[in-house]
């Protein structure tokens, strides 16, 4: 079974803000809630980049570790879900995210603002796919429809990508070589399992 990842590429962000809008427009996300976000590192310096953060899907989530109620389950393919009528807007999980992935209301404060939303691989939540009540509380499913998430096909330069983990990194392996870039690149023998992993050939290891 794939487990479902997304990554965003630093080098081919643009910052159109495409993905906000394809997400918003396609889950008719409530208004103060943004389940993607655009962030750019280093604005206005010569060399800035920008990348499209959401929630990521963690496999050792800690939202799931601190949600009193245990409201977080996980999919078959990976994606981390929540269960509306289960969560009691503690905001925990807001805490608990490195990436501001859980999402409440701006009025008010935690335990009277309302559920908490988030990203959800445009893969609905517990109830019936396809059903009313599943897009009323989680947008569209669009992976029981066999369709990746909006944000990832609605990006312009194939920045973000959305799909298998294992071919999702392939793809950017492959990016980061055609750049003549490999072993050197921060994380890379972690992502990728040694310091030579897809290095071209005759490449310095």
């Amino acid at each position: 079974m794939a487990r479902m990842k997304f990554i965003c590429d630093a080098e081919r962000c643009i910052e159109c803000n495409g993905c906000v809008t394809a997400c918003k427009n396609e889950h008719e996300v409530p208004w103060g809630v943004n389940r993607r976000r655009v962030v750019t590192l280093n604005d206005g310096v010569p060399g800035e980049k920008s990348i499209s953060v959401a929630c990521m899907h963690c496999s050792d989530a800690p939202c799931m570790a601190v949600c009193p109620v245990n409201c977080f389950y996980r999919t078959e393919e990976g994606v981390v879900l929540h269960d509306k009528d289960v969560c009691i807007g503690c905001g925990y999980c807001s805490y608990a995210c490195p990436f501001g992935a859980p999402q409440f209301p701006s009025q008010g404060t935690f335990g009277v603002r309302g559920k908490m939303d988030k990203c959800t691989f445009c893969a609905g939540g517990p109830e019936a796919h396809g059903s009313q009540a599943e897009f009323e509380k989680y947008g569209r499913n669009r992976l029981a429809e066999g369709k990746l998430p909006a944000c990832a096909e609605m990006c312009s330069t194939k920045a973000l990508l959305a799909g298998d983990g294992d071919v999702v990194a392939d793809i950017f392996r492959n990016r980061v070589v055609q750049r003549g870039k490999g072993a050197e690149v921060w994380g890379w023998g972690t992502a990728y399992g040694s310091k030579q992993a897809g290095q071209p050939a005759g490449g310095k290891s």
